[in-house]
């Protein structure tokens, strides 16, 4: 297929409502087209869980929502004003930082006041909700490297959702946990969509795709026809 460069958002209608859309977006990732002329639109104010083995492109679609990798053709329609959170993979995160649950989850304040403005009494009780939403209330002061590594998912899940950002984007976040953890996790989605965002989570997981209201499932970088899913709507 030949390339052409991609255009930058254009405001519209869909992007003032807060809706994302791609249109017949292309994007090779180290050397594989991870892809593959996706076109999809995201409601806002929705649980959207995307389904597919791995490899099927579902982080590239996340990052590409987040801002993170740019597709080589296509066009992307994103809210002019808002802000997005990605959540990655712990795998993704070097596990040995030097750096606490309370750090961790900070960060995502730093991220909406800057690194030059202190963080204020709104933003401290912020961080310890969000502590506490996580499940890690008495963990503040613990070091990243001591604990399980679905406590550290747990964490870095905090930092995303002390953002309070309008788009939160999960990448996997209940891979590794409990049953009691992965409900936790369904809780929070069920919250974030009540709070106004609009969340997008890759997943694997049954709960989380009945708990979405829709549900995309990507092959190979193109859109599957899916099993029906209970009370979902699926592309």
């Amino acid at each position: 297929m030949t390339s052409s460069p991609r255009l930058p958002p254009t405001p519209s209608k869909a992007t003032q409502t807060g809706v994302l859309v791609l249109e017949d977006v292309w994007l090779d990732h180290d050397g594989v087209e991870a892809l593959c002329g996706l076109s999809l639109r995201i409601e806002a104010n929705t649980i959207t869980a995307v389904a597919g083995p791995n490899g099927s492109g579902k982080s590239t679609l996340l990052n590409v929502l987040a801002g993170l990798l740019t597709p080589r053709h296509g066009r992307i329609e994103l809210p002019v004003k808002g802000s997005t959170a990605l959540v990655v993979q712990r795998s993704a995160v070097p596990e040995r930082m030097p750096l606490t649950v309370r750090d961790v989850v900070s960060m995502g304040r730093w991220a909406r006041r800057g690194l030059l403005r202190p963080l204020l009494k709104h933003d401290q009780r912020i961080i310890e909700e969000c502590i506490g939403r996580v499940g890690l209330s008495g963990y503040e002061n613990r070091q990243l490297h001591s604990l399980s590594g679905g406590q550290r998912q747990r964490a870095f899940l905090g930092q995303g959702l002390a953002q309070n950002a309008d788009i939160l984007l999960l990448d996997e976040p209940t891979t590794g946990l409990d049953s009691e953890s992965q409900e936790r996790i369904t809780e929070i989605l069920f919250a974030e969509k009540e709070r106004g965002a609009t969340v997008v989570c890759a997943s694997h997981d049954t709960a989380t795709l009945d708990a979405a209201d829709t549900v995309i499932t990507l092959n190979r970088g193109r859109l599957s026809r899916p099993a029906e899913m209970q009370g979902s709507e699926t592309f």
